[in-house]
């Protein structure tokens, strides 16, 4: 592969002038040139490249950085040959997909040779521009074919070609829309990210059977991920209402659009749920719009035979609707057919409320999560959690924050354990590692040294059963567990004013395990019975 890397600007001039002194099919070939492995030996000689490419013998190619027109190659070929042509893609490599840019290239060079009847050269390069770009009035349909031929032939083959993907389209598409009116520039970003979408979605589908399946699952994920926060942070940039009342026409037709592909209920790597319903609370002024898309929603779950994950989609969306409307009774009521609910689906309403300091809001949508939420991954019972404790922070009390922690026990430890030492309540920690089984040496030292401030003698149980636990164990590492477990205990009864409480606790566990040898050993060794 290429080492050497021109600077992006000269890269660019080499792609404007490559349509202009190119044949199709020579460009083509020297694409595959590149692709066999054919060029070697790049050098940046001045302001040009040199490179060799194998043919049927050796042939220098040069390419000329400022003057793409001086560029020449020592083969018989009359004009810009395909050896040129393969050091040109050697070039690009760095920056993207050559097979890629050869489709793009082969559209331009097709539309420059189109004839425009009765036009002037002037009107030929506009009507070659005008083909090579979507049109501001055109609908979001057109402009999805349009994405669509300008990756056409893009495959996976490795696990970074989504992220190449996800890069190249964010980088190349938006442009063509720099000249339009600002409403219209929105929804045209807005469809590239829909766009982006559907072909990783695409991706993942065709790839699910490839013994990298793993790999590329992973990267689907990632640009997933990296176009649901695009398209979040566009909307939350857009005044989504005034757009509707500007361009009432093209957002229509990509609420239609989006119901279309959205609801579908697939194995994907997108989350269509929220896409879904984040873009249609962005347009909760829009009543007439809302009651045309319920009345289709009430339409289809009307029918009887529906996939599971599908009709979950379906009422998912149909409950959002309610929500929007302030029905959240309504909206659980619906809700509560879903044959697999999933927590997650219902962070954003917790995300919202959150955000707008609707706490009252939140603690119901708690409230109502909590059925789902034990069976949820691990991720959102962290989340929920999360939420959980930052809106008891508002309430009177939080006796139902504790409530629910202990429900929800043993997976919420780390959080009620971290909620009880904050809250000085050190009693109920200790017995929440008694009830755990949890030895001191498992513990922090910051923790148990708050504690030991607090009130020495309640450590006391806990090195008790920790030191008895580990004698249990019956091998000479567990005895000397045993024995540091032993001495911090001492020192507690010290600390305490009880060595005789102390000794009379030795001596009682010296006679409980006599039979230990080894034991006894270390016991003596430590000089607490002789």
């Amino acid at each position: 592969m290429l080492k050497l890397q021109i600077p992006k600007n000269r890269m660019n001039y080499l792609i404007k002038q490559i349509p202009l002194h190119f044949d199709a099919a020579v460009l083509e070939q020297g694409w595959e040139y590149y692709h066999k492995g054919r060029v070697a030996d790049v050098d940046l000689k001045g302001t040009s490249i040199q490179a060799t490419v194998a043919g049927k013998r050796l042939h220098n190619a040069t390419v000329n950085l400022e003057h793409f027109a001086d560029s020449s190659c020592s083969c018989s070929f009359d004009g810009f040959c395909q050896h040129i042509g393969a050091t040109f893609f050697s070039l690009y490599a760095p920056y993207g997909r050559p097979e890629l840019l050869l489709q793009q290239l082969k559209q331009q060079i097709y539309a420059r040779k189109r004839p425009v009847r009765g036009a002037s050269p002037a009107q030929e390069r506009k009507e070659a521009a005008k083909a090579n770009k979507p049109e501001e009035t055109a609908l979001p349909a057109d402009w999805h074919r349009f994405f669509e031929g300008r990756f056409h032939g893009f495959s996976i083959s490795h696990q970074h070609s989504i992220e190449t993907f996800y890069d190249s389209a964010l980088e190349s598409l938006p442009g063509f829309a720099a000249d339009w009116k600002s409403s219209m520039r929105e929804i045209y970003m807005l469809h590239i990210v829909l766009f982006m979408m559907r072909k990783i979605e695409q991706f993942y589908q065709e790839t699910k059977s490839s013994y990298l399946s793993y790999y590329h699952e992973n990267g689907c994920k990632i640009a997933a991920k990296n176009c649901e926060d695009k398209l979040t942070e566009l909307a939350q940039g857009m005044d989504m209402n005034a757009i509707f009342a500007a361009e009432p026409k093209h957002l229509l037709a990509t609420l239609k659009m989006l119901g279309e592909f959205a609801l579908q209920g697939k194995d994907s790597p997108i989350d269509w749920l929220f896409v879904y319903r984040f873009i249609w609370w962005k347009l909760s002024g829009q009543k007439e719009a809302q009651k045309e898309e319920i009345q289709r929603l009430d339409a289809l779950l009307s029918k009887k035979e529906q996939l599971a994950r599908k009709k979950d989609a379906l009422i998912a969306a149909r409950a959002h609707f309610h929500i929007i409307q302030g029905d959240t009774d309504s909206a659980f009521k619906l809700l509560e057919l879903l044959a697999h609910p999933n927590a997650k689906d219902y962070f954003l309403y917790l995300n919202y409320y959150y955000n707008d300091k609707q706490w009252n809001s939140m603690l119901v949508w708690l409230r109502w999560l909590f059925k789902s939420i034990a069976q949820a991954n691990h991720d959102d019972f962290r989340t929920f959690c999360q939420y959980w404790l930052d809106t008891t922070k508002h309430l009177e009390s939080d006796s139902e924050w504790v409530q629910v922690m202990e429900s929800l026990l043993p997976r919420s430890y780390y959080y009620y354990t971290a909620y009880l030492l904050q809250t000085k309540r050190y009693r109920q920690w200790v017995d929440l590692q008694l009830a755990n089984r949890i030895s001191p040496l498992n513990l922090y030292t910051l923790e148990l040294k708050a504690i030991e401030e607090h009130d020495a003698a309640l450590l006391l149980p806990l090195y008790h059963q920790a030191a008895e636990r580990a004698v249990l164990e019956k091998n000479r590492a567990s005895y000397k567990t045993a024995v540091r477990l032993l001495k911090k205990l001492h020192a507690l009864y010290k600390q305490l004013g009880q060595n005789d409480r102390w000794e009379h606790y030795v001596y009682r566990l010296a006679d409980k395990f006599s039979r230990l040898r080894a034991f006894q050993e270390e016991l003596k060794k430590g000089k607490w019975i002789r």
